[in-house]
């Protein structure tokens, strides 16, 4: 690990002379954090200070504010991270701006070691004002990161898919949170099934290739496979082919012995539907009827886990400009007033034939413990990434990896919700230009869910 000796100080300059380029425009993702780990520049508490920033602005300039404390050879490895994640042109920025600074201090270096060789007066004569300015050549600076884009699952942004991974909870934790959470003690914890449908056929023009879809799912392969989940991935599938996987997969026996389930479906979508290969739509509420209490008993009392990455609407958001003002709500009352309607009806027709009828069998809703994360609102396009995959798939797997150690599933939703509405578009010149993404997720369950990754409790 570097020791406490500082950054030099042409390097330094030069990195706050960049430091307003750099928190503009730098993307400071997993993959640069972990570079900058792997070359011991940064700490494991640093990493995570750090990613725990809610924006892009933030995480630059808290990383920014650590470099010049992390030694001499920060400067060199920073360099190198931004080249590794395909970030060229702020590092041509950041050593133009040390050689410059190395071209002020070598005259004054020269000069004092020449004067000593010469007299005075040669040496004024032959060695003029230092501080003068030099003349540079500056270079044109490249654009950001490429970035590609498609229509209505757009290509933006241009964050890599995170591979750091996933942080394991502590014994603590578990036996101090075990009480009001679901069980999640089995091994496998559960069955995962992953349908990603990337390219449909060649005569339905609307449909486009999903470019980037490939990276989503193997991301949420990697990632369910960490979290102790058996995972099953199925690729461009018709309508007819996503109805029997599913129907197969709810009947699976293994659900009997094991904690939870993930469905994660990937396509193009409208509201309330995602399409097969075959341009077909499949209704997202036949998918949940398919777990409910009545067609899947093997499922009862079990946290059932849904994430859909399509879009739900072809609007694109563009965002509003946002003012400053007291946006609490006020309570409606109408949840008070409810419920003592509810409590006067059952005092008055409650008896106790009903109340050892009740006894004898304990009944379900139809439908329970499900939680369903979206990758955008209703109406609205997904945001996706051709070589980098979708935002919310991106937060969602960076969340997760992080947090699912010490923090539920409803809380790591609100955190991505929160992320995502941090991101905006780039494609300068298009419509999608600073566009935004807003998901959102809807829940019944019951109890907290925790994954309590990588833990095993004695049996």
């Amino acid at each position: 690990m570097l020791g406490e000796c500082g950054m030099k100080e042409r390097d330094k300059r030069a990195l706050k002379k960049t430091s307003f380029e750099l928190c503009r425009e730098m993307v400071v993702d997993e993959l640069l954090i972990q570079f900058l780990q792997a070359d011991d520049v940064l700490t494991e508490g640093m990493a995570e200070t750090i990613l725990a920033e809610p924006t892009s602005h933030k995480r630059s300039w808290r990383l920014l504010s650590l470099l010049p404390k992390r030694g001499p050879r920060a400067f060199e490895s920073f360099c190198m991270a931004l080249k590794e994640t395909e970030q060229q042109h702020l590092c041509s920025q950041l050593i133009r701006s040390r050689d410059r600074e190395v071209r002020k201090l070598l005259p004054l270096q020269q000069t004092s070691q020449r004067i000593g060789e010469l007299g005075m007066p040669e040496a004024r004569a032959r060695f003029p004002d230092p501080t003068l300015p030099l003349p540079t050549q500056e270079c044109a600076v490249p654009a950001k990161r490429a970035r590609t884009h498609e229509s209505m699952e757009m290509c933006l942004d241009a964050d890599s898919p995170v591979t750091t991974a996933v942080l394991p909870c502590t014994p603590e934790f578990y036996m101090s949170h075990i009480a009001q959470a679901y069980s999640m003690s089995s091994s496998p914890r559960g069955l995962a099934l992953v349908v990603s449908n990337v390219r449909f056929e060649p005569e339905l023009s609307e449909l486009d290739i999903r470019r980037g879809g490939e990276v989503d799912e193997e991301v949420l392969r990697r990632l369910f496979t960490e979290l102790d989940f058996t995972v099953s991935l199925r690729k461009d599938l018709t309508v007819q082919a996503m109805r029997d996987c599913i129907e197969q997969f709810t009947q699976r026996p293994e659900h009997a012995v094991y904690d939870c389930c993930a469905v994660c479906l990937l396509s193009h979508g409208v509201e309330g539907s995602i399409y097969g290969t075959d341009g077909q739509l499949l209704e997202l509420d036949w998918v949940f009827e398919r777990f409910d209490n009545a067609r899947c008993p093997l499922l009862q009392n079990k946290p059932k886990m849904f994430f859909i990455q399509a879009c739900r609407g072809e609007e694109m958001d563009s965002g509003v400009d946002q003012v400053d003002g007291d946006d609490r709500a006020e309570p409606t009352g109408c949840e008070q007033r409810d419920a003592g309607r509810e409590e006067k009806s059952t005092r008055q027709n409650e008896t106790r034939e009903q109340r050892d009828s009740e006894r004898l069998r304990v009944k379900l809703p139809q439908r329970s413990d499900m939680i369903c994360g979206f990758a955008t609102l209703k109406g609205t396009a997904a945001m996706r990434n051709t070589k980098k995959g979708s935002w919310f798939v991106q937060e969602l797997n960076a969340a997760v990896r992080q947090r699912a150690r010490d923090m539920h599933l409803s809380d790591i939703l609100v955190q991505v919700n929160a992320r995502i509405k941090e991101r905006e578009g780039y494609a300068p010149g298009s419509a999608h230009h600073r566009c935004k993404e807003m998901s959102e997720f809807t829940s019944s369950l019951c109890k907290d869910l925790y994954l309590f990754p990588k833990y095993c409790p004695p049996s």
